[in-house]
């Protein structure tokens, strides 16, 4: 019987690779960030002493960030960015005991600042060679993961299709299980023939993947009663492709495997990074763009009579109401016999507020909000109260944009949907965003925005 053994020898090489690879990224750093600022390579007591003490807080920390678990078959964004905030928190660990032992040197800021940016380029710069190497080996042909799959619908058809076209995974299909019948694909023998087959082929088979709806509950728990003398690793694909979901992932919670079907990636540390990218860049902004900002309010004010700024009621997360700030750009009496929804372009304006609008510098004042804490910077864009309740019945998936807070600009503008363009489109944007978020996305977005620029034949 060839059952694979309970850790094998590729996956204890690549985990030893990756642990040199992220601890060797600690003084290799340091050194740099010496040399650069100090123009010496020799470290003192002090810093040699930290660049231990960042090594054992590695050793300790680097594995509860599953850095060494398989990622194979998983985004190289999420992996990175593992990578990026174990080696933050192993820097803010090192500054709390750096601080408590009174071993902190403010004349060293400079130092510590360069260490870790350098440190921080590192880690993902070793963790992405690692990655490559491994791509490149498997679609040679080398490091591969040896799959069967059990099912004959459908799902399973999909399955094995997708495992193959994902050269860069590095999964080989050897056959599958089951009683029909699925066209060009080599079938092992029927579902009570799984471990016969285990126990009798000299072919390897690293992982099993059950491919079969949750509605055959019965069928899949007698296919893992006839595995349950194997030892290779078993997966369920559950078929829930059909629903709209939101970040579905498995989690444990009170002691229950918890399928998550709708999860807004705003929580836990997700949260609170978003939260220091929302603040630090809203605050850096403000700060650059407020000559600007003087300069719009002392034109709203010689081109019409009113306040310089326009506040109208908004929805961000979770459907909770905001005011929410722009430079007013329309008569103050413009909506006296109600508001509509779009067709800006035939909305009162004077000729500095259709040039404000036409810029989008109308939207500056936004960036209170952020500060604030009741917008982010990237998001889907918020809408008025009255057509939130209108649009939730007419647009499939329109509430669940409120997963997360709205935006100054978003996937959906950077790709077109702005303004009066189809809502739908808009949603469909947005819902991707929700679903693929991470601090890259939102550094692509806001390049994105500066790269096309404010202007938009839309935005009227």
């Amino acid at each position: 019987m060839q059952n694979k053994p309970f850790i094998s020898e590729s996956k204890l090489r690549l985990a030893l690779l990756h642990r040199i690879g992220d601890l060797a990224v600690i003084p290799l750093t340091a050194y740099f960030s010496h040399g650069l600022i100090y123009q010496s390579l020799s470290l003192n007591n002090f810093l040699g002493l930290s660049v231990a003490m960042s090594v054992l807080i590695a050793l300790w920390l680097y594995p509860s960030f599953g850095l060494y678990r398989a990622w194979r078959g998983e985004s190289a964004g999420k992996e990175l960015l593992n990578a990026a905030q174990a080696w933050t928190f192993n820097f803010i660990v090192l500054a709390f005991v750096l601080y408590f032992t009174k071993n902190g040197d403010p004349s060293r800021l400079d130092f510590f600042s360069a260490w870790f940016l350098s440190g921080l380029f590192g880690i993902i710069l070793v963790r992405g060679f690692v990655r490559e190497i491994l791509i490149g080996m498997r679609k040679r042909g080398r490091n591969k993961t040896h799959v069967v799959v059990v099912g004959d619908n459908g799902l399973a058809t999909s399955t094995i299709k997708n495992l193959r076209n994902a050269e860069w995974a590095g999964f080989n299909v050897r056959g599958y299980f089951g009683e029909g019948e699925i066209k060009g694909e080599h079938r092992l023998g029927g579902f009570h023939e799984i471990y016969k087959f285990l126990d009798d082929s000299d072919e390897a088979v690293d992982q099993i993947w059950i491919a079969m709806p949750l509605s055959r509950e019965k069928e899949i728990n007698q296919i893992l009663a006839e595995l349950r003398f194997a030892t290779q690793d078993v997966r369920l694909i559950p078929g829930i492709d059909g629903f709209r979901l939101i970040n579905n992932s498995i989690a444990q919670i009170a002691d229950m495997p918890v399928i998550n079907l709708q999860i807004s990636p705003m929580t836990g540390m997700n949260r609170a990074v978003k939260a220091i990218e929302d603040r630090v860049l809203a605050a850096l902004i403000l700060l650059a763009i407020s000559p600007v900002m003087i300069a719009l309010a002392i034109g709203v004010k010689l081109f019409s009579n009113g306040p310089v700024f326009y506040r109208q009621e908004r929805v961000s997360l979770a459907g909770k109401p905001f005011m929410m700030y722009k430079f007013r750009s329309m008569p103050v009496d413009t909506e006296k016999d109600g508001i509509q929804w779009g067709n800006a372009g035939a909305k009162a304006t004077n000729k500095f507020g259709q040039f404000i609008r036409k810029t989008s510098l109308d939207e500056l004042p936004q960036f209170l909000n952020v500060l604030f804490g009741d917008m982010s910077i990237v998001g889907p864009r918020p809408e008025r109260t009255q057509f939130v309740h209108e649009f939730k019945h007419d647009v499939d998936g329109y509430m669940q944009k409120h997963m997360v807070k709205a935006g100054i600009t978003g996937w959906a503008q950077v790709n077109g949907w702005r303004g009066d363009t189809d809502l739908s489109k808009r949603i469909e944007c947005d819902l991707y965003y929700i679903n693929n978020w991470s601090v890259w996305l939102d550094m692509k977005i806001i390049f994105m925005t500066f790269l096309k620029g404010f202007m938009h034949e839309s935005a009227v």
